[in-house]
């Protein structure tokens, strides 16, 4: 039996690549466009893999995705760190509902401040506290210090190659 300091077997690699499973579909759809299964594919599997890494990083900060979302939403408005709850909702690409849940979650652990606001005072005003302000900072700092980490295969130019070819995806997207 393995002692203490030996290492992890790593899970081989899926056996059906995008390139194995484009053939298949040729195969078995002949003349069906495959062209995007090697670029999509690839897209999903990282999507997922990123996005399991980020919870798993994100719970070892102690914080969850949604939380962290608000209040770097808030943080990044620059000071005085204040949106109203439908700047926040737009900016956090969520509805009115989901923004109001966050917030009552935020708000009871003391991470943000809600207030009236506006002549009719029918606009809500969020304010990240300084116990939010004190939560964000750390969070990020370590979460893009750690996705760094992710992303340090690919040199400078590889990162500014696909930089530039996802956000010419995702601008075709909305």
């Amino acid at each position: 039996m393995p002692g203490p300091s030996a290492e992890v077997p790593v899970p081989p690699r899926p056996a059906f690549t995008a390139a194995r499973i484009a053939e298949a579909w040729q195969r078995e759809l002949p003349g069906s466009a495959t062209e995007s299964i090697e670029v999509i594919t690839p897209l999903w599997q990282v999507a997922k893999l990123l996005a399991d890494d980020r919870r798993s990083t994100l719970r070892g900060l102690g914080i969850d995705a949604a939380t962290l979302d608000l209040l770097s939403t808030l943080k990044r408005s620059g000071e005085p760190y204040v949106l109203t709850t439908r700047e926040l909702a737009a900016r956090c690409l969520v509805t009115a509902g989901a923004i109001s849940q966050r917030l009552t979650r935020a708000e009871e652990v003391g991470y943000v401040r809600r207030a009236r606001s506006g002549s009719t005072g029918q606009n809500v005003s969020v304010t990240l506290t300084s116990k939010g302000n004190a939560t964000i900072e750390p969070a990020v700092r370590q979460l893009l210090d750690h996705e760094l980490e992710v992303i340090s295969v690919l040199s400078d130019a590889e990162r500014a190659q696909l930089s530039s070819i996802l956000s010419k995806l995702v601008d075709s997207l909305t």
